[in-house]
């Protein structure tokens, strides 16, 4: 029987790829989203993979969906964080409202979603969780003090989460890219990328595919020895 992979936010960009990938790979994929429902519908459409409409910023509504789809297809082997926002500004003029909103979504929902799924990890001694945290978790970004702070979380919840899980067979790692050609960054202002990719030493943008390759590798059982590691994919734009 299918292992069962969940990626949060898997209907588009980075989340999407993950999502076709996995299931290429012979996974049972499930993804979520919180948005418009037409383009989760015809995503559902093109891929056959199955789409549940819940916010991962909040735990009872994680939790609930979690009871749904392993109701449908069994225990959630594999996780995938993927799902995030922005709400860029100056901390000097930043809103309450919009640090929660980027903090809720982007680290707390993995607390959410991992809490909902780890014990039964740790019962069958095999789990896979990989969370995408970013190339501004690691080297800060003017105006992202909020998206910084959730995507640096991301690697130190990661870390600890490794440890206490190693000796369960449980992974858990992180990949942080750096800027990827999905739909929405191909359509900042072409004056405005053409900067961006030429502070990229490889002189492009990442590939979705890219990202879903290694992705895919991470929750194999080729990757069992692999835990509380983090890959940038950034090309060379910022090394550590």
């Amino acid at each position: 029987m299918s292992k069962v992979a969940l990626v949060t936010g898997g209907t588009r960009g980075i989340g999407a790829a993950i999502a076709k990938k996995l299931k290429e790979d012979g996974f049972k994929v499930v993804c979520t989203y919180v948005g418009r429902d037409e383009p989760a519908q015809e995503f559902n459409k093109q891929t056959g993979i199955e789409v549940f409409k819940f916010d991962v910023a909040y735990f009872e509504s994680c939790k609930s969906a979690i009871v749904e789809i392993e109701k449908k297809y069994g225990d959630v082997e594999i996780v995938i964080n993927n799902a995030g926002i922005t709400k860029d500004r100056f901390l000097h003029k930043m809103a309450p409202e919009e640090w929660n909103a980027v903090i809720n979504t982007n680290l707390n929902s993995l607390f959410n979603i991992c809490r909902n799924v780890i014990e039964k990890m740790r019962a069958k001694n095999f789990g896979r969780i990989v969370s995408l945290s970013s190339i501004n978790g690691l080297k800060g970004q003017v105006g992202q003090t909020n998206y910084s702070a959730a995507k640096a979380g991301i690697i130190g919840f990661s870390k600890a989460l490794a440890l206490e899980n190693a000796n369960k067979g449980v992974t858990v790692n992180v990949i942080a890219p750096g800027y990827v050609g999905t739909d929405m960054v191909k359509k900042i202002d072409p004056t405005i990328l053409k900067g961006i990719v030429s502070q990229i030493p490889t002189g492009r943008l990442a590939e979705p595919t890219e990202i879903a390759a290694l992705a895919s590798y991470l929750v194999s059982d080729k990757a069992g020895f692999i835990t509380g590691a983090t890959f940038s994919i950034n090309g060379g734009q910022y090394m550590q």
